[in-house]
């Protein structure tokens, strides 16, 4: 697997350009020059909140090279506290300060392969871009998108254009197949046929890709989403606990040596 180029954040002035609300969620155009560039699928961006010390991180779900703004992103918020709710309520030509992207990006395949992409809720948002980078590269792509009702399903109909199998999961069974990801992850990898499997999402959605990823041979890749304070790595305040390469346990940055990791280097207990 090989990663993608390294390129350094930038921070900038940046404008809400379009906002939509989706279900369950605000869905922001932010026009923030030299993020969009730079943008690897798995990186994030972190934005400025009025009234709050700390930034809030954000998934990028979408890139345009170009617009009448010019290259824009876009990012999709769940309101869930006084910074969520502030940034959901924004209006359009509202001015944000955004820090971008961070974080270490999804690793792609060298050669073609089939993946399995399997993301919750908003947190999915970073596998739609994943999919048009995999499947530039002629990887059979297969996503799973799940969610606890269908209110906070993400872009159920743009997953169909973004792989060749869809499979919709939600846990009161108002969309798609009843369940949780739990319920289905080891026979979703052997279905697939995964020789990869990403996933996005809440702790318990990445462990269950993460543990069925290995027990059926294939290698895995999680985005781990944990309260990041300042998104740079200055603070030290979004603990992940891994295994080292020599085995030994250590707690890494998630903004910087994360957000996505190796599945099985996770230590999922302490998290």
């Amino acid at each position: 697997m090989a990663d993608a180029p390294a390129r350094g954040p930038v921070h900038v002035d940046g404008e809400v350009v379009a906002t939509k609300k989706v279900g369950g969620y605000r869905h922001l155009t932010l026009a923030a020059p030299g993020v969009p560039e730079r943008f690897r699928p798995g990186t994030f961006v972190s934005v400025s909140v009025a009234g709050h010390v700390t930034r809030r991180a954000l998934w990028v779900h979408k890139v345009r090279a170009s617009s009448a703004f010019g290259p824009t992103l876009d990012v999709v918020v769940e309101s869930r506290g006084s910074g969520t709710a502030w940034l959901s309520a924004q209006p359009v030509g509202t001015r944000v300060a955004v820090t971008g992207p961070l974080g270490r990006p999804f690793a792609l395949p060298k050669q073609a392969v089939s993946c399995l992409l399997i993301g919750e809720g908003y947190a999915a948002a970073p596998l739609f871009p994943l999919a048009e980078r995999l499947r530039e590269r002629g990887c059979a792509v297969s996503l799973v998108v799940s969610a606890p009702d269908e209110a906070r399903l993400l872009s159920a109909l743009e997953a169909r254009r973004s792989a060749r199998s869809v499979t919709v999961l939600t846990a009161d069974g108002s969309v798609g197949q009843r369940g949780q990801v739990a319920d289905h992850a080891e026979d979703l990898v052997r279905r697939s046929g995964a020789d990869v499997v990403y996933a996005a999402g809440p702790a318990d959605v990445l462990r269950s890709a993460a543990v069925a990823a290995e027990r059926t041979g294939a290698w895995s890749q999680v985005a781990v989403e944990v309260p990041t304070p300042c998104g740079t790595g200055l603070c030290h305040g979004c603990p992940l606990p891994v295994v080292g390469e020599d085995g030994v346990d250590r707690v890494v940055r998630a903004c910087t040596e994360g957000p996505v990791v190796r599945g099985d280097r996770v230590r999922w207990d302490a998290l």
